[in-house]
């Protein structure tokens, strides 16, 4: 399988909120935990494909998209703009809908009543990312290379340090992360990891 990262296109929407839905669980498949597979995405992967397309990459086979990082260099920055211009109109495209799955009062509960990024955590690590990838990918070294294409971009951007959140249970990727040069900066409902640029 001969593999590439670009940057993501439009096109490159639905596979993103897929890609969502299969890692949302910790990294692992949350397809029964939404009732909307859109739900996971709205929220983690494609606000970034339509508001900050310019730090948003995908890992493809040349037919398939099997992994995404996306990211913004000013959190504060994307999540007033995401105030603005992404909850109102989900707000109402989503009015009166009720949670039916176990996680969707977590995406409809953000949607009616965004919730930000801690403050201390934003100044001092202005940027963040996400990335996920299916498990073909998660091996050869792809999920390092497509966070340094990532860092770089932020980097270019002027952004002088990166934060990013994951699950207290996805063991796995606190490894990982650990093992790039990320250090853990705070733990609460998540754990938090940053590093300078």
């Amino acid at each position: 399988m001969s593999l590439e990262i670009r940057s993501a296109r439009p096109e490159d929407r639905d596979a993103l909120s897929a890609i969502c839905l299969l890692t949302a669980n910790a990294g692992s498949d949350a397809t029964a935990l939404y009732s909307d597979p859109e739900y996971p995405g709205l929220v983690w992967s494609v606000p970034y494909l339509d508001f900050a397309p310019d730090h948003a990459f995908v890992l493809a086979d040349g037919t398939n998209i099997l992994g995404y990082v996306v990211g913004v260099p000013d959190t504060r920055i994307f999540e007033q703009r995401l105030d603005k211009e992404w909850w109102p109109m989900l707000a109402e495209k989503y009015a009166g809908r009720e949670p039916k799955a176990k996680l969707d009062e977590m995406v409809l509960s953000r949607i009616r009543q965004p919730k930000h990024s801690d403050a201390e955590i934003s100044h001092t690590h202005p940027a963040h990312l996400h990335i996920n990838l299916l498990r073909p990918a998660q091996s050869g070294g792809w999920g390092r290379k497509m966070i340094e294409i990532e860092l770089e971009s932020l980097r270019r951007a002027g952004a002088p340090a990166l934060h990013l959140g994951l699950s207290l249970t996805n063991h796995r990727a606190y490894g990982f992360y650990t093992h790039i040069g990320l250090d853990e900066i705070d733990r609460g409902e998540a754990i938090w990891m940053g590093r300078k640029l």
